[in-house]
C-alpha cells in the first residue's frame, strides 16, 4: 500500500501562518546600535569632574624652615607683627 502526498492536517495551518507572519515581520526589525546614547552623552554632560584642580607647588627656604623650628624648640618664638587687621566688636563695647 503505498502512501500519498497529501496536504497536512487542517490543525496545523493556523500554526503555520503564525510561523510565516512572524518570519516576514522579522525581516522589518531594525536594530538600533546607539540605543540609549543620548541619555549617557546628558549625564556626562552634567557629571561634576571628580578630580580637583592641581594644588600649586609649595615653595619654602630650607634655611628659613630650619630656623623656625630651632626658635620654637629652645622657646624663643618670634611673636607675629600687627599686621593692622581691623577689630571687630559689639557697637559701643569697649575695644
Amino acid at each position: 500500500m503505498a502512501m500519498s502526498c497529501s496536504s497536512p492536517p487542517r490543525r496545523s495551518w493556523p500554526i503555520l501562518a503564525a510561523g510565516l507572519a512572524y518570519l516576514a515581520l522579522a525581516g522589518c526589525a531594525t536594530q538600533a546600535t546607539d540605543a540609549g546614547q543620548a541619555i549617557h552623552a546628558n549625564v556626562a554632560a552634567q557629571r561634576a569632574n571628580p578630580l580637583p584642580p592641581p594644588a600649586p607647588v609649595a615653595v619654602s627656604d630650607g634655611a628659613r624652615v630650619a630656623g623656625a623650628q630651632e626658635r620654637y624648640r629652645t622657646g624663643r618664638v618670634i611673636a607675629p607683627s600687627d599686621a593692622g587687621a581691623s577689630k571687630v566688636g559689639l557697637a559701643g563695647a569697649p575695644q
